[in-house]
């Protein structure tokens, strides 16, 4: 009898070491997986396996000796999930589990991360049954098995992580190139530049430009893509390029939008659409020609006669028709000393517990003022940064703005 519990025990030990190696050899989840069935089926000769097993839901990722029509009747939550600890499935179960003798629970910490039914081919055999005989040890064995396959997909998942952080850094550090920065705006005897730009992400679909055309003209535009993240970035990024293949002064700004409205209709989905405004100034006329695409009105600030003026002649947004039914070009002489400002909606939208408030008018009143532009941005990036430590900033925001000097 001594003897026979020693020959038992050595047997159990060695297959919890083929087991454990496996592990240690990095095997993939299905080869463990074939382990597992292995050791069940051939070695402790059990007749009948079922193992559900939760990824971001319930899987069955074992099935052996018992008819699908019995799995597929099987209700984790409503059939299992009582179920704390090794139950004998006893005639009160339901008759889709009754083909399987005991229900073993595979817990890790303080959550049930598998549930293993186990059962006989022969419900008449002569001696103790295999599943009777090995419960404990099949329940040791099984939470090895889940527990690695387990800690392999939480491994897989943290790389897969990790990896999508690093494309992200990458991503990030691509648009941030692709949006001027502070050294790289105009600044010149006509005009003072200024600039800001904060993805509610790490990358967004905000965007902002300057092109200088040439030694009279300055091109210049604001867009801002519907939704946030990715697929927000991957259009603005798109768009981007096409603006500055076609953005140029021989081009009229109403046939530059057909283009660009064509651009952005093959290149997104029917729900995506985006706002812009987009001007050219001339140094010498000091005239402004622009066109406001559904955009926030940029504000126009004349430091003489105290006046704001808010740009809002243009058209639909871009994307949101095959074809733009009108446009009106905006033209304006900057006469005196003035300045504009052309901000993205997340500057105006911020949450207040359920409610969005649009501040267009506190925005304005914090603008519209004697401070140049320097100052006035000083201002803006505080208001930002106030909603930022007070979570009331949820989504993109972009801003640039333009001093003309007297």
């Amino acid at each position: 009898m001594i003897k026979q519990q020693a020959v038992n025990n050595k047997f159990k030990l060695n297959l919890i070491l083929k087991i454990t190696q496996a592990i240690n050899e990095n095997f993939s989840i299905e080869e463990l997986l074939k382990q597992y069935e292995n050791v069940l089926l051939e070695e402790l000769k059990i007749g009948k396996i079922a193992v559900f097993k939760f990824n971001t839901k319930w899987e069955t990722i074992l099935v052996s000796g018992v008819s699908d029509t019995y799995i597929n009747d099987i209700k984790i939550e409503k059939d299992l999930s009582c179920y704390n600890e090794i139950t004998y499935i006893s005639t009160d179960f339901p008759k889709h589990l009754q083909s399987f003798d005991f229900l073993i629970p595979v817990h890790h910490k303080t959550s049930v991360l598998a549930y293993i039914l186990i059962g006989d081919f022969d419900e008449e055999m002569e001696g103790m049954s295999p599943a009777i005989k090995h419960l404990s040890f099949i329940q040791t064995i099984s939470n090895i098995i889940i527990v690695a396959m387990e800690n392999k997909r939480m491994y897989k998942e943290l790389l897969a992580q990790e990896a999508l952080k690093k494309e992200m850094e990458l991503a990030s550090k691509i648009q941030n190139i692709l949006i001027p920065n502070q050294n790289s705006l105009p600044q010149n005897q006509y005009i003072a530049t200024q600039g800001y730009y904060q993805p509610h992400f790490e990358i967004g679909g905000d965007y902002y430009d300057f092109i200088n055309f040439n030694n009279q003209e300055l091109g210049f535009c604001i867009g801002d893509v519907s939704g946030k993240g990715i697929p927000a970035a991957l259009i603005m990024s798109n768009f981007q390029a096409t603006l500055r293949a076609l953005f140029n002064p021989e081009t009229p700004l109403d046939q530059l939008m057909h283009k660009l409205n064509k651009k952005v209709c093959d290149n997104s989905s029917d729900e995506k659409f985006l706002t812009l405004f987009i001007g050219v100034y001339n140094y010498t006329t000091r005239k402004l020609k622009y066109i406001n695409a559904s955009h926030h009105p940029p504000l126009l600030y004349n430091f003489k006669t105290h006046e704001t003026t808010h740009l809002k002649k243009g058209c639909i947004g871009l994307g949101m028709l095959d074809e733009i039914p009108k446009i009106t070009i905006g033209e304006i002489t900057i006469s005196n000393h003035s300045k504009l400002l052309c901000y993205t909606d997340g500057l105006v939208e911020l949450e207040r517990g359920e409610k969005m408030e649009v501040s267009v008018q506190f925005i304005t009143n914090l603008f519209s003022n004697q401070k140049n532009l320097q100052d006035t941005f000083f201002d803006l990036r505080r208001h930002i940064n106030l909603g930022k430590k007070n979570k009331a900033v949820v989504d993109d925001i972009s801003l640039f703005g333009i001093e003309f000097k007297a």
